[in-house]
């Protein structure tokens, strides 16, 4: 037992910036009452349509526990992409009980930190230009992101970008477990954030990804729904520190849940369009079910990707079935994106925190507008509303852009 709980990937600290709130518990909430975090969002001068149906956040909130790490005054002068992966990431480490800034002279502790963010600069400089800077027009030797808020938060092992597109931050969570499963840190802050911005607002659009509804924009996001024509489109930051499971009991510290299986895979059928052979995104599925050593049947929850598109949510459905044979009949499957967006980068981490809430509170959060599911979506949906059962062992799947499939499962700890 004392070498597999060594062994053992698990969640100690969580740190969140999101549509649906800042908190475990507040997000929590809103999952499990089935509330909407998506509005009329204004797009911009420079974007076709004035206004879309979009998930903002609309402050960014900096965790006061975490003040003794990121001054309040520096905080508030960073990006708005900055604040979202700053403030989620010192929460994070705050509420594990880590404070690299002391640790690492005093315990030589070794933190590393992975964040998924896809079109990093693209972002920085957008937003710079519409301020009136010129940073896309001139050469920049700023440091990367990630390296910048390392840098702040006193991180001194190593730091990463993963940019896997809509499945960043759980390679983020995928790469952050191989790191200390090898012994290359003894904690590791993984997650990922992304922005609402013209640009990707127009070019998302233009793709004919987005939503087009009109009406009410609470009803817009609509996973497995027959009349679901396109995602929309969230922001925010989520981020956690990993550990394993020896380490963290010595320290006494709460357990969140484990990481108990990652699987990847990628079939690059199409830049946009998902490969409508469920065979590579069951693959991922399969895998990480073999990783955690869990058959089909352990799984209680799938907290899907479906975003609301007409052919990833069907295709998706397919890998699901395909993946959990007889299984998949009798496990339950929401898409929280009906409540939260798609916050892209930030999607597959937000989707975890949905699994670790759904183990802590033996509930399956809703898909809500699922009015008429999709017959080429059959599956063992939970519409509109969240309902009680015992959840020990979940899975989340991430299908990106470009075809980057990714499934964790999460278990409880216990």
């Amino acid at each position: 037992m004392g070498s597999e709980q060594s062994s053992r990937i698990v969640i100690t600290g969580v740190g969140a910036s999101t549509p649906l709130g800042h908190s475990f518990s507040e997000i929590g909430d809103a999952l499990q009452a089935g509330r909407s975090g998506i509005d009329w969002y204004d797009a911009g001068t420079f974007n076709r349509l004035q206004r879309h149906a979009a998930a903002n956040v609309q402050k960014v909130l900096l965790p006061t526990e975490t003040d003794s790490l990121i001054p309040t005054e520096q905080f508030e002068k960073s990006s708005r992409i900055e604040q979202f992966m700053i403030g989620p990431a010192a929460h994070a480490l705050a509420d594990a009980g880590i404070n690299p800034k002391v640790d690492s002279l005093e315990q030589k502790k070794r933190v590393g930190i992975i964040a998924g963010i896809g079109a990093e600069q693209l972002k920085d400089w957008e937003s710079d230009f519409l301020e009136s800077g010129h940073d896309v027009f001139e050469a920049s030797c700023q440091p990367s992101l990630v390296h910048r808020v390392a840098h702040m938060l006193g991180v001194n092992g190593p730091a990463t970008t993963v940019a896997a597109a809509c499945a960043s931050s759980g390679y983020a969570l995928a790469l952050g477990k191989t790191w200390l499963t090898t012994g290359l840190v003894d904690a590791c802050v993984v997650g990922g954030c992304d922005v609402l911005s013209p640009t990707a607002l127009a070019a998302f659009h233009n793709l004919r990804a987005l939503s087009r509804r009109d009406d009410d924009p609470q009803k817009a996001s609509r996973p497995f729904d027959r009349n679901r024509d396109g995602f929309v489109m969230g922001e925010g930051g989520v981020f956690f520190v990993l550990e394993r499971q020896r380490a963290a009991e010595d320290r006494q510290c709460k357990i969140y849940g484990e990481l108990a299986g990652v699987g990847m895979s990628s079939d690059a059928s199409h830049m946009v369009t998902p490969c409508s052979d469920p065979v590579q995104a069951s693959r991922a599925i399969t895998e990480a079910l073999a990783d955690a050593n869990l058959s089909p049947a352990n799984v209680d929850y799938i907290n899907a990707h479906a975003a609301g598109t007409p052919v990833g949510d069907a295709a998706e459905a397919g890998a699901i079935r395909n993946a959990f044979g007889n299984a998949a009949a009798d496990i339950f499957v929401s898409s929280t994106k009906s409540m939260s967006g798609h916050l892209i980068s930030a999607a597959a981490a937000f989707e975890a925190l949905a699994c670790l809430i759904a183990i802590e509170r033996n509930m399956i959060p809703p898909t809500i507008n699922l009015d008429d599911p999709d017959e080429n979506c059959f599956l063992r949906h939970v519409p509109h509303q969240s309902i009680s059962s015992p959840v020990h062992v979940t899975a989340s799947n991430s299908f990106g852009f470009g075809g980057s499939n990714l499934c964790l499962v999460l278990k409880s700890a216990a």
